[in-house]
């Protein structure tokens, strides 16, 4: 190499290399913010009224700004739907969803993938796909004649049932991830004298993180966000979740404005946390489900 190309060769390194961005279309650009719109202004109603007062929150402008702050339809939004009891109920509901969903799903999958040569395992795969397509108030009736028989029509058959409802989605997201891992880590384990058992809870279920993630999210808003179910099985209104108690009291916010949406505001508050907390990992999940599935 010459001396010229090489000084040419040094000055081009030291020179700050710009990134490649890919342009983004307007179209696309419009429609992002039309969806973005969707959601951030049905928020700042719902937050700037609930900081409104009684008075305030009936002036029939909802974009106003709330002067002076209040924390009132907070306060008796909390006494009025009995909010820790609600709070707690449906904390339970949705924790023993997401629980039951993530280990009988993953079991499912894991069946499923690893023997899809033999055709129960396969059929049984796609009797679940099938069931995706039938909706709760198809099933209604006879899930709460099944329920109160059996003495089931309280918040544990409320999750045995949003379990149900919800694995064959979550059985459809975790086969796809189980494709991507090798099946050579498997059979190294067993050649170690690991179980199925073990292997399983020691090398796949780790490897399953991402999706697990994104599969409890899923069971999570669909578990707290429910009303249908909730208030069809519980026959004990002491036992009801947050959205069928700010039902119940929904006569009592019917002049107060301020505090229906401080309501809505706290009960919509956990779903928000949770999703923001672990989105980076349902995004994971997805993309790594559908690039490698």
């Amino acid at each position: 190499m010459s001396t010229t190309t090489r000084t040419e060769t040094i000055l081009t390194a030291g020179r700050p290399r710009r990134a490649h961005r890919e342009r983004v279309s307007w179209p696309t650009t419009v429609i992002l913010l039309l969806c973005a719109v969707t959601v951030v202004l049905p928020l700042y109603v719902t937050i700037s009224m609930a900081f409104k007062t009684s008075g305030q929150s009936v002036d029939g402008n909802a974009f106003s700004l709330p002067m002076p702050f209040s924390i009132t339809g907070f306060v008796e939004a909390w006494q009025l739907t009995k909010f820790p009891v609600g709070f707690a109920m449906s904390l339970f509901v949705t924790a023993g969803t997401v629980v039951l969903t993530i280990i009988l799903a993953s079991w499912a999958s894991y069946a499923i993938v690893r023997n899809w040569d033999r055709k129960p395992f396969r059929w049984s795969f796609f009797y679940l796909l099938g069931a995706m397509f039938i909706p709760f108030p198809v099933v209604a009736l006879p899930q709460i004649q099944l329920t109160g028989r059996v003495g089931l029509d309280n918040p544990v058959g409320v999750i045995l049932l949003a379990t149900m409802f919800q694995l064959s989605f979550s059985v459809l997201l975790f086969t796809a991830f189980l494709r991507s891992i090798p099946i050579e880590l498997e059979e190294s384990a067993r050649i170690d004298g690991a179980t199925t058992w073990q292997t399983f809870w020691r090398l796949v279920f780790p490897l399953l993180a991402p999706m697990s993630a994104t599969v409890g999210i899923f069971a999570f808003l669909y578990a707290w966000n429910d009303f249908m179910m909730p208030s069809l099985i519980i026959s004990d209104a002491n036992l009801q979740t947050l959205p069928v108690r700010q039902n119940l009291f929904q006569t009592q916010f019917s002049s107060d404005y301020n505090v229906a949406f401080a309501s809505y505001l706290m009960a919509m508050a956990p779903a928000i946390i949770a999703y923001l907390f672990a989105q980076r990992w349902v995004m994971e999940g997805v993309t790594q489900g559908a690039v490698k599935g």
